[in-house]
């Protein structure tokens, strides 16, 4: 049986409402930071139980909020940080850092999906308001007898 896990980053104070759709079914939602606020997380957590780290908008002290995170799914740790602690984010930079065969990571709010050196490295997008003309979007992740797939999902603007 399939673990669907809902990956979401750069929310900026901001839960459009078909992230509800979007993310129908997952069983946790991993949020790569620059939340905007506990409401964001009060309204995640409608669909899923929600875990979250600190972005470069966020308040520094927020107790919701940690600077990284590691999820372990079905034996698979996932990396979860929003990316500025490298410098500009880029999947290279992320895995000389981090060591755990998935990296989910924000910051930039453009999607991305890339396997390195057989590390996952996942930008969900910005769900949040849209800047730098780039479509809005999350990302489901899959865990099926230790295999991840993962699948960006739009959203509207």
């Amino acid at each position: 049986m399939a673990r669907l896990i809902g990956l979401i980053a750069d929310t900026h104070g901001l839960v459009r409402p078909d992230v509800h759709e979007a993310l129908a079914g997952v069983e946790l939602i991993l949020h790569a930071g620059d939340v905007g606020g506990a409401d964001v997380l009060a309204e995640l957590s409608l669909i899923a139980p929600v875990r979250a780290v600190l972005g470069n908008t966020d308040p520094p002290g927020d107790p919701d909020l940690v600077p990284a995170l590691v999820q372990i799914v079905d034996g698979i740790a996932i990396h979860v940080s929003h990316g500025h602690e490298v410098g500009p984010p880029t999947p290279e930079r992320l895995i000389a850092r981090y060591t755990e065969p998935v990296i989910v990571y924000g910051h930039t709010h453009r999607p991305l999906v890339s396997t390195i050196h057989e590390q996952l490295v996942i930008n969900p997008g910005a769900a949040g308001p849209r800047r730098f003309d780039i479509s809005p979007s999350v990302a489901v992740l899959s865990v099926v007898d230790g295999r991840v797939t993962v699948e960006v999902r739009p959203l509207r603007v």
